[in-house]
């Protein structure tokens, strides 16, 4: 449906183009680097809506890139005239029934297509008051908006009206949609369509007959009675407490979703969210050709999430979707394949990941793969004792934990090792790999990772010596055993030693980590951690 979208000057983006993919696009990347940007652009171009809301009302200086702004503002501080900044948004759609009448080349590339443009740009009819606005020009500080006005054109340079417009969109954010009072839409549709009209009249009866019965309470009328006492201190009239039973009061608008007899507003929020965004599925996924959906893991546990993950793949069948989420789990179960990484204005895809490695990510859904993705660095080792083993390496030569550097230290199983090196060389991400050479240096290490050593920016780390086949024994050939003994609390000669180690890895490493004793690491993990 949408192919491509381009944005100029809206907030963190001052030029950029992203395309998409037909079904589903899930947006990663860490905090503040335009991802929830990009789904406010798509749903403002598709609704001229921000935050709900039509644009005009929510016009504001700081939609501005502040890139765009500071160049226009040092511009007008030296005497010059610049053209004010606008803000252009273009999405670009594929030729499908209904896109027929947004043909044309009213956009920036001048390609014939089905599309539509947001463009927020100064009005002509306030040129004489900016003119006297400038001659104060040291005064101006932000972007004049209250004489901006906002064009939403189709590609056929026409203009768009949202009942006419033949796409439709549904933007869920379980942060933004109220569902504490009042009945909801969904419970409230099936109601209207699941009761008979007798029923319905039964139902209003009966909830009038509940109002009623509230003043006969023992209780309300002995207050009702101590207000009646007090006649003529606030008011002249019979004054009492009692329950509205007028006809705008009705059953309908004061029903109360409740989750296993609790109060939906009492619930726990990751009830709250999930129950949200199935609601706002269920009430737009079917008029909608395009689906936004903001971080669905909000609060949620991994066994919620799973039911939420299905549901939203069930439910959205045919949907063009667009997710942004900070979830391992909602990557790899939806598709790493469909991932968009953005960093830095910039973006990458995973559509070239081979098959299996996709599948084998779908299948076991619990990998961090987005650590790996969102990390600057990372270094890849086999487990836990490894993982301690390389961060008291980094320490005791920069000072300091990898992670402070940017440098996420990752335990991987060796069997997942190239699964995850597919996703750093698509990437072109930073990684190296420590790995124990299990007695063949050249078949475990050289012949097994070929496909990635020299490629790109990944290194593989690994004693060349096969009688050292793991960590374990490399620590032992490369330090003086009495030292090793005082951290262990051993007395074990030099065989007896690397046997305890490889026994005990986990506790052996955590004794190194958190000694202050000085000790050496093998050659290979120093040159890992270089």
């Amino acid at each position: 449906m949408i192919k491509k979208i381009k944005i100029q000057n809206y907030k963190l983006f001052q030029l950029f183009t992203l395309d998409f993919n037909s079904d589903l696009n899930i947006l990663v990347g860490n905090n503040e680097v335009g991802k929830s940007t990009i789904l406010e652009a798509i749903n403002l171009a598709l609704t001229k809506k921000i935050n709900g809301r039509f644009a005009e009302t929510e016009l504001s200086p700081y939609l501005f890139n502040k890139e765009c702004v500071n160049d226009y503002l040092s511009n007008i501080y030296k005497g010059g005239n610049p053209d004010l900044p606008k803000i252009i948004i273009e999405l670009y759609f594929s030729e499908i029934e209904g896109t027929e009448i947004l043909i044309g080349n009213n956009n920036s590339e001048r390609e014939d297509c089905p599309g539509v443009k947001v463009e927020i740009t100064f009005d002509e009819d306030y040129r004489d008051d900016y003119s006297k606005l400038l001659e104060n020009r040291a005064e101006i500080k932000m972007i004049p908006t209250e004489y901006y006005k906002i064009y939403w054109h189709s590609f056929a340079n026409k203009s768009v009206a949202p009942r006419s417009f033949p796409v439709n969109t549904s933007f869920i954010d379980a942060t933004s949609i109220r569902l504490q009072s009042g009945t909801d839409y969904y419970l409230q549709n099936i109601i209207n369509s699941g009761l008979e009209a007798r029923e319905k009249v039964a139902l209003a009866i009966t909830y009038r007959s509940l109002k009623e019965k509230f003043s006969d309470e023992p209780s309300i009328k002995g207050i009702n009675d101590k207000l009646t006492e007090r006649k003529g201190v606030i008011t002249d009239k019979d004054l009492a407490i009692s329950i509205d039973i007028s006809q705008k009061a009705n059953w309908e608008t004061n029903l109360v979703p409740h989750l296993d007899g609790i109060p939906f507003q009492l619930a726990g929020q990751g009830e709250q969210n999930a129950l949200k965004i199935m609601l706002a599925l269920e009430r737009q996924a079917d008029k909608s050709d395009v689906i936004l959906i903001e971080e669905p893991e909000n609060h949620l546990s991994f066994s919620s999430m799973n039911k939420l993950i299905s549901k939203i793949k069930n439910r959205c069948g045919g949907k063009q979707i667009f997710i942004t989420t900070h979830s391992a789990y909602v990557l790899n179960k939806l598709g790493i394949d469909k991932l968009i990484f953005i960093y830095n204005n910039n973006k990458a895809f995973l559509r070239n990941l081979p098959i299996d490695t996709q599948n084998y990510f779908k299948k076991l859904s619990g990998y961090d793969t987005l650590r790996l993705i969102l990390a600057n660095k990372s270094i890849l080792v086999e487990g836990p004792s490894d993982e301690l083993l390389i961060q008291k390496a980094y320490i005791m030569k920069y000072g300091k934990l990898p992670i402070e550097d940017g440098v996420d230290v990752i335990n991987v199983r060796g069997l997942s090792f190239t699964r995850f090196l597919d996703i750093a060389k698509e990437l072109g991400k930073d990684v190296v790999v420590v790995t124990d050479n299990d007695h063949d240096y050249q078949k475990n290490v050289i012949e097994k990772y070929e496909a990635y050593i020299g490629t790109g920016r990944i290194k593989v780390c690994s004693s060349d010596d096969n009688k050292l086949n793991t960590l374990e024994p490399n620590i032992v050939a490369c330090n003086d055993i009495a030292v090793l003994n005082k951290i262990f609390g051993t007395k074990k000669d030099k065989k007896a030693l690397v046997q305890y180690m490889e026994n005990n890895k986990t506790d052996c490493a955590l004794k190194i980590f958190e000694s202050e004793e000085s000790i050496n690491m093998p050659d290979y993990v120093n040159d890992a951690i270089s």
